[in-house]
């Protein structure tokens, strides 16, 4: 059986934790073999795991809470209403 990105996505959290059933975490290795996609989506999914474990913390720079609520503020106006 062959399973395709969107299958991978769904069981991405059990690779990582390895609590997935054998043989779906050998069609998940199979397909990140061949899937630049789904590795790199593999990839980022743990290096977010490790950010938010990360327990140090950083200081922002003297504005950044400002600019970063200006750009989201524009961002919003900037989107088409929903039907």
């Amino acid at each position: 059986m062959v399973i395709d990105c969107k299958h991978v996505w769904e069981h991405i959290s059990g690779f990582i934790d390895g609590t997935l059933d054998p043989a779906v975490r050998e069609m998940v290795q199979r397909h990140l073999e061949t899937c630049e996609i789904c590795s790199a989506v593999l990839d980022s999914t743990r290096n977010i795991l490790i950010l938010t474990a990360d327990d140090r913390v950083f200081e922002l720079p003297v504005g950044f809470s400002e600019r970063l609520h200006a750009r989201l503020d524009e961002a919003m106006r900037e989107e088409p209403p929903e039907n």
